[in-house]
């Protein structure tokens, strides 16, 4: 994550000759120095863009520069924008409009033509608005003053989220095995998936995985449990079944690097050679930045590596989830949110412990290794990406996880509770009313804006049911949704 970097383009014209051109380019790099230390990546100033030609040779570069995650284009002056659209309507890297300028309040005593000729940004912004709209381009549009907190934030998050739209383009999903058998929602259009988001998806057999694990030391084997010793609490007697997690966290991380993969999956039914469904080994991998889909779910899997990289420091507190069972106790209802095995330790509220128990589903010779642990509270979304038959719709739901309620010492699984907006019945209504899956990723770092920032980047449907959505209100929405998606 730390590679990339955001280029920042000022917007004006020769007309104003060139004192005022150097001021404006003296201000640009003076706010994109000090911009940059408050921002999560570094913002670059690159030109005071004048003409057709420098726009258009700047957008080819940034096209080509890998390290280039997206450009942030303000207007200090007025820019005429028709100079802008050969370059805007070629561009491939996400856009960020931050529409502000350089003096926070009007110089009552200085104000003149002078100065009303230098500070047009209120002028610029709209014209250079226009011309985004007319091309019909996405962007991102975030207004105030540049050195207000609330823009800093916002165009930080902006930032994360163009960095998941990178990631997601060089997105590589490693299946082991097939998605479980008769379940809809995991599968899925592969080749639209790619031409929409970027990812490749393929299928690599367990025996790939079993021979690998053969290969793996037991100087390596050791080496791992001691740095599982040094993270976890060690729950349990049975440190050969915690070994042979180790074995397949290795076996996996070695593969998922020599193709390059950010992502995989695996599914209880397919384990032939293999003596335990990878829990502790996957949940290990998630906290490295891994994603990764139960039962074959890629969708689910590349979601989660996206969103990880979307959050703080490339690797924030998200990870594969899902909806279990509910508490309906009127007052106080709230969904309990597991998975047999694979929850990332990021969302864990203290230290998880190691235990190992039986699975009570799929060929498991020895009882797997998993961590145990209740997630923290605070404010999070759980987001799921479907194929709606020609379209992906991602779904957004904001939610409040609390500490659980209750202590269920009997449930030897990795848990998280939380109360759905706007509530939990009118939020499972709405959530199966959007065709929303089981499977999520639940995220504390990534938030509903971050979300729909990256589905308007990747050019996909996106549904938010916040504190304000209504059944009847989402209707609607999905309605006039199909309609629209259908005319693209």
């Amino acid at each position: 994550m730390e590679n990339y970097e955001f280029w920042f383009v000022v917007g004006s014209q020769s007309l104003y000759g060139p004192e005022v051109l150097e001021t404006v380019e003296r201000r640009a790099r003076e706010m994109a120095a000090e911009l940059a230390q408050a921002l999560p990546f570094p913002l670059v100033y690159k030109v005071t863009a004048k003409t057709n030609g420098e726009i258009s040779a700047l957008v080819r570069e940034a096209n080509y520069q890998e390290r280039c995650a997206g450009i942030v284009a303000w207007c200090h002056t007025f820019s005429p924008s028709k100079m802008w659209i050969n370059g805007l309507a070629g561009l491939q890297k996400p856009y960020c409009h931050l529409a502000t300028q350089y003096n926070r309040e009007i110089p009552n005593d200085e104000i003149d033509m002078d100065f009303m000729n230098l500070n047009q940004a209120a002028h610029g912004d709209r014209e250079h608005g226009f011309l985004a709209a007319r091309l019909r381009m996405p962007r991102k549009v975030i207004a105030g003053h540049w050195q207000d907190r609330s823009v800093r934030d916002r165009l930080g998050r902006w930032m994360r989220t163009a960095v998941g739209a990178a990631v997601s383009r060089g997105m590589k999903v490693m299946r082991f095995g097939d998605n479980m058998r008769e379940v809809a929602v995991t599968e899925g259009d592969k080749v639209e998936a790619q031409i929409k988001l970027g990812w490749q998806v393929n299928t690599w057999a367990v025996g790939d995985l079993v021979r690998e694990m053969d290969a793996v030391t037991e100087a390596d084997t050791g080496a791992l449990m001691a740095q599982y010793q040094s993270r976890y609490d060690m729950a349990t007697d049975k440190l050969d079944h915690v070994r042979y997690q180790a074995r397949e966290e290795i076996a996996i991380r070695r593969m998922l690097e020599r193709e390059g993969c950010r992502a995989f999956t695996n599914t209880f039914q397919d384990l032939y050679g293999m003596e335990q469904l990878p829990g502790l080994a996957t949940q290990s991998l998630m906290a490295q930045g891994y994603g990764y889909g139960g039962e074959g779910d890629w969708k689910a899997a590349a979601m989660t590596a996206v969103m990880k990289a979307m959050g703080e420091g490339g690797n924030g507190a998200s990870g594969f989830m899902e909806d279990y069972t509910y508490h309906l106790a009127q007052g106080g209802e709230y969904s309990l949110g597991a998975h047999m095995l694979e929850v990332c330790p990021s969302l864990a509220q203290g230290r998880p412990r190691i235990e190992t128990h039986p699975l009570g589903i799929g060929m498991n010779e020895k009882d797997p290794a998993r961590l145990v642990f209740e997630g923290r509270a605070g404010d999070a979304v759980v987001a799921s990406l479907i194929d709606m038959g020609g379209r992906l719709r991602l779904i957004c739901q904001d939610i409040h996880c609390v500490k659980p309620i209750l202590p269920m010492p009997n449930l030897p699984v990795a848990r998280v509770m939380w109360r759905p907006e706007p509530s939990l019945t009118a939020g499972v209504e709405c959530w199966i009313t959007a065709g929303g899956a089981h499977h999520t990723v639940l995220s504390y770092d990534v938030d509903g804006e971050m979300l729909r920032d990256w589905a308007r980047i990747m050019d996909i449907e996106f549904v938010h049911i916040t504190r304000d959505t209504t059944v009847e209100g989402l209707e609607r929405e999905l309605f006039w949704n199909d309609l629209a998606w259908k005319l693209k």
